[in-house]
């Protein structure tokens, strides 16, 4: 006990003072990273899951996340039956006792698809007029038309499709991906995160704890990639210090750090460890990797892309050139789908930010042989109400559209109904647990088997239930 107490940890303590069985007894109820092996010089990290449950059919994930609750009814869901009764009482059957947002107590009023719709691709998927590129891979897309959710607020709808739970603290899903799997590259985060916003809707803010690492080590969150300007702030070194001189500090801090670690078996310490080497690595290749200004001027002008706009469009090229590398999970948050007022006007202009980029992120992958490993997922926190808002619609949660496309789901195929007014999913619901459940079966995990123990208990993404839609899987 010469140490200072001030050193001693509650985890130090009960491994010094008891040995053998009773250290045995205890590791079952203390995370397992607390027991880990002291660091090596080598610290790719290969992921807890040793063996996968089933065969693979993904490498990677690029979520085109729409911030803000897209409408379902101008997008992927048409509703004839709602534009008939448009300007009419919406009938009580539907709405009578439900959660409704802003409209709680208002007189509810049925408001009709604000756009027409065109049947597309070889089985006549129905898709927005917004979105007539789009329209032109109808035959990868796997529309689901029954998604729901449990938060009808913003934050909370946020943080439940992001970690499976609408309280925060818990770990996001790509931060669940590489520690269940480990990161592919070495000198690129496994988990990239892309911000854009545009123009016609609200402005919501997205807080960075969505794609924290929550209660797992902090070395498993996702790295937010500035696309203007420079890519990570405070990563490039000073002037006139050169790379081998701070070659040289990051060894003496980990020679420190790994000191630190054997005296006090803190986890953490490890992060540390492995956040400075990623950082040192990143600084020669997240710079040429951000300039999209090499490529070919008919790949920039097929996204829609100008360098360094940072714009939905270039976000998606970037999300290819990040998936070449082999991060795993890039996930694109693009802002301003929140449309209380003013629908038609901005719903259109959405689509023309993201419609295009969208096409091309699809036929890119595909002609480099990339869209079978890559599953693409498209789609916001929740939808919006059948009833009108003014000349907008609030929140929604009963039922909305996503879509997938690539990596092993049915292309050209609709998955999951809502009733005839679009209100509530009627015909295979599929909740965000759902769509947890499923991603990790295509990559190949058991989604109740891929669990953390923290405070007592086994936490996992899909939280207490999931099931995966077979239905939509090739």
């Amino acid at each position: 006990m010469q140490q200072d107490p001030n050193d001693i940890t509650r985890r130090l303590f009960l491994s010094r003072s008891a040995a053998g069985i009773g250290t045995l007894a205890l590791a079952s109820l203390l995370e397992p990273s607390a027991f880990a092996d002291a660091p090596k010089k080598d610290d790719h990290w290969r992921g807890i899951v040793q063996k996968l449950d089933y065969k693979p059919r993904i490498k990677r994930v690029i979520h085109l996340y729409m911030a803000g609750g897209p409408s379902h009814l101008e997008t992927f869901d048409f509703k004839p039956k709602l534009r008939e009764m448009h300007g009419k009482p919406m009938p009580d059957s539907f709405t009578k006792g439900q959660q409704i947002a802003q409209l709680q107590g208002s007189k509810l009023v049925c408001f009709g698809a604000q756009h027409d719709f065109i049947k597309a691709g070889k089985n006549g998927q129905e898709i927005s007029s917004i979105f007539p590129q789009l329209a032109k891979v109808a035959d990868e897309l796997c529309i689901v038309r029954s998604m729901n959710s449990d938060q009808i607020n913003h934050d909370p709808a946020h943080t439940l499709l992001n970690t499976g739970s609408p309280f925060p603290g818990r770990p996001s899903m790509g931060s669940w991906l590489l520690y269940g799997l480990g990161a592919v590259t070495e000198d690129l985060p496994g988990y990239v995160v892309l911000t854009s916003a545009g123009r016609g809707g609200q402005m919501q803010p997205i807080a960075a704890r969505q794609w924290s690492a929550g209660f797992i080590p902090g070395r498993f969150q996702g790295v937010h990639l500035r696309s203007q300007g420079e890519p990570v702030l405070y990563l490039d070194n000073p002037e006139k210090v050169e790379r081998t001189e701070e070659r040289h500090l990051l060894d003496a801090i980990r020679s420190l750090n790994e000191d630190r670690y054997q005296a006090t078996q803190d986890p953490e310490i490890l992060t540390r460890i492995a956040q400075y080497e990623m950082a040192f690595r990143m600084q020669t290749s997240v710079p040429g990797l951000m300039d999209v200004s090499k490529e070919r001027p008919e790949t920039l002008e097929m996204y829609g892309a100008k360098p360094g706009d940072g714009s939905f469009a270039s976000n998606c090229l970037l999300a290819r050139r990040l998936a070449e590398k082999g991060v795993r999970f890039i996930q694109l948050y693009h802002r301003d789908w929140d449309h209380h007022g003013n629908l038609k006007h901005d719903i259109a202009l959405k689509g023309e930010e993201v419609d295009r980029a969208c096409w091309a992120l699809i036929t890119d992958l595909k002609q480099r042989g990339m869209l079978d490993d890559t599953l693409i997922l498209w789609g916001g926190e929740f939808g919006r109400t059948p009833m009108a808002q003014g000349d907008g619609r609030d929140h929604h949660i009963k039922g909305y559209s996503i879509w997938m496309a690539g990596g092993g789901v049915k292309g050209g195929t609709t998955y999951g109904s809502t009733d005839d007014l679009g209100y509530a999913a009627a015909e295979n619901p599929f909740h965000t647990h759902d769509l947890h459940a499923t991603m990790l079966y295509l990559f190949g995990i058991e989604h109740t088997k891929l669990t953390y123990r923290f405070q007592g208990r086994d936490y996992r993404l899909t939280d207490v239930f999931g099931n995966v839609a077979k239905d939509v899987i090739a």
